[in-house]
């Protein structure tokens, strides 16, 4: 089993360009589905949720290519409309092929999809969000079987939450819905505008993303197109959270400032300066940080549940004390733990978490057991006292694209073993 090997203690300098989102191109990948020929999409970042969706692609039958950072998807024939549970178990969000497959098929069948155990993730508002588009869906032995019968149209729906996968898929599977879909209680995430931005690209009518309510007009015909997705946020916060925790200087650039700005307060209010500028930003930390004010998790544009982890890891090596919030996931602490490894003084309950910053953390042997808790293992590890060994990678590979290479171009001690 491979781990990251860190010699903590070392402050960060340097200059890095941020990956491509994750939770960008997965819903963009799955979208070329939607229009015969060749799409291209650049700055896509090498992560195993990536590849298990190539994998997915290919075996619909399209001819997929990649090329450094830019992948080509060929849509022009597909030769199934189904998805077979060895490649659903890989990520969650394969679920998104729902959508994607009923509006260029007409049908689709899937297992339930996989993914890190964050407790219950059910997929109750993809399915309600597809039945009000008219596709009669039936679960059989963990099996989704999904028809469109031609009794899909546009029709206004509401979700009961801003549930991003949910909106994602309403968004695919009503480019294949005449008339016009207004979906309502819609996630606002920087991610669903550019799946928005790569719909239109390929000529969808598709409005309103970044807000609470997307209208689609369906039933166009669509065509491949090219496009560039956004830089990854949760990335971002990962580096400025290391910086951080190990102190010194960061600069970033090929990411939104304007994406992080929940990140940004926090880190500021804990005693880091940060500039911004257009898709880049820089972060200076020069002592230890400290404790802020309680920190809740919330839909965009609160603070995300995906750097909840991240910067815990950099408080707990700081001073005074930080209560955390966890309103979106149940089991989004897994990663305290392996922090009290470390030496860290975390007391959980229920939803609650009360951070209190020990000054300094230690290095310990500790084991990544989901995607943003292994990247915090990694953040107090740079921070830490001596090494620190962090296994688990698959997990931490699923989001990031050469994580300790990029924490090397910044100084950090970091290898792979």
């Amino acid at each position: 089993m491979s781990s990251y090997r860190i010699e903590g203690g070392r402050p960060l300098d340097g200059c890095l360009k941020v990956q491509g989102a994750k939770n960008s191109v997965l819903p963009i990948l799955a979208a070329t589905l939607l229009a015969p020929g060749q799409s291209t999409i650049h700055n896509c970042p090498d992560l195993s949720d990536v590849s298990a969706t190539l994998d997915i692609l290919a075996l619909l039958g399209c001819r997929v290519d990649r090329e450094g950072d830019t992948v080509t998807v060929d849509a022009s024939v597909l030769t199934r409309a189904g998805i077979p549970d060895r490649l659903m178990r890989e990520m969650r969000s394969s679920v998104i092929f729902l959508g994607a497959l009923l509006a260029r098929l007409g049908t689709a069948e899937l297992s339930y999809p996989g993914g890190c155990e964050l407790g219950p993730r059910p997929i109750d508002l993809h399915l309600a969000a597809l039945r009000t588009l008219g596709a009669e869906i039936r679960e059989e032995q963990g099996c989704l079987r999904c028809r469109g019968n031609g009794n899909m149209r546009g029709r206004e729906l509401c979700l009961s939450m801003p549930s991003v996968g949910a909106t994602e898929n309403a968004m695919l599977a009503a480019c294949g819905c005449p008339g016009v879909t207004a979906i309502v209680g819609a996630a606002r995430e920087p991610e669903i505008v550019d799946l928005q931005n790569f719909l239109r690209a390929m000529g969808a009518e598709v409005t309103g993303a970044g807000g609470s309510v997307i209208c689609v007009r369906g039933g166009r015909s669509l065509h491949p197109a090219e496009y560039r997705v956004v830089g990854d946020r949760i990335a971002a916060a990962t580096y400025l959270c290391a910086a951080g925790a190990a102190g010194g200087r960061v600069e970033l650039t090929g990411v939104e400032p304007g994406h992080l700005t929940a990140v940004l307060t926090c880190l500021e209010q804990a005693g880091c300066a940060v500039h911004t500028g257009p898709e880049a930003l820089s972060l200076e930390c020069c002592a230890p940080l400290k404790g802020i004010a309680p920190v809740r998790t919330a839909p965009y544009p609160g603070f995300p549940t995906d750097a909840q982890a991240l910067l815990m890891a950099a408080l707990a090596g700081g001073e005074g004390t930080t209560m955390f919030v966890e309103n979106i996931f149940d089991s989004r602490y897994r990663h305290v733990d392996e922090l009290c490894r470390m030496g860290a003084d975390i007391q959980v309950a229920g939803r609650v978490a009360v951070v209190t910053g020990v000054g300094k953390l230690h290095g310990a042997a500790v084991r990544s057991t989901d995607l943003r808790g292994g990247a915090a293992l990694v953040v107090a590890g740079l921070g830490a006292e001596g090494v620190t060994t962090v296994s688990g990678l698959r997990h931490i590979r699923r989001g990031y694209d050469g994580l300790d290479r990029g924490l090397r171009a910044l100084g950090a001690r970091i290898w792979e073993e």
